[in-house]
């Protein structure tokens, strides 16, 4: 198993930029393929992004298509979410997931979740 913790969520301004960080531990990092997802107010929760073990593959929510970044340092144990070009509906609590690979995260296959970090986005 792999414990995950999330970092880096905060108050920023439509247009802005925020970078949010999850560390894992408790196995090989590399081993896992990692995502995001979000939950907003009054919403399921929903797939932001996925990153493939080796990185090589990403797949990306349409609603933050363009505008966020998945990236992970396996040498660090650390995935990363950069967003960019934030809008209020962005605001949510953001989860890091660890899976099997990058599809089956894609499809709502999570074998460990981090604790979450908000975001909230004002306008």
């Amino acid at each position: 198993q792999v414990q995950l913790v999330e970092s880096g969520g905060g108050l920023v301004q439509a247009g802005g930029s925020l970078r949010l960080s999850c560390a894992a531990s408790g196995r090989i990092f590399s081993s896992y393929a990692m995502g995001w997802f979000r939950q907003a107010p009054g919403k399921e929760r929903e797939f932001v992004a996925a990153i493939s073990r080796t990185g090589g593959a990403t797949y990306y929510a349409d609603s933050v298509k363009d505008r966020f970044t998945i990236s992970r340092v396996n040498a660090k144990n650390t995935v990363y979410l950069s967003m960019n070009s934030l809008k209020p509906e962005d605001t949510a609590v953001y989860y890091c997931a660890a899976g099997s690979s990058a599809w089956s995260i894609r499809d709502g296959t999570v074998d460990s979740w981090g604790q979450g970090t908000q975001v909230t986005v004002s306008s």
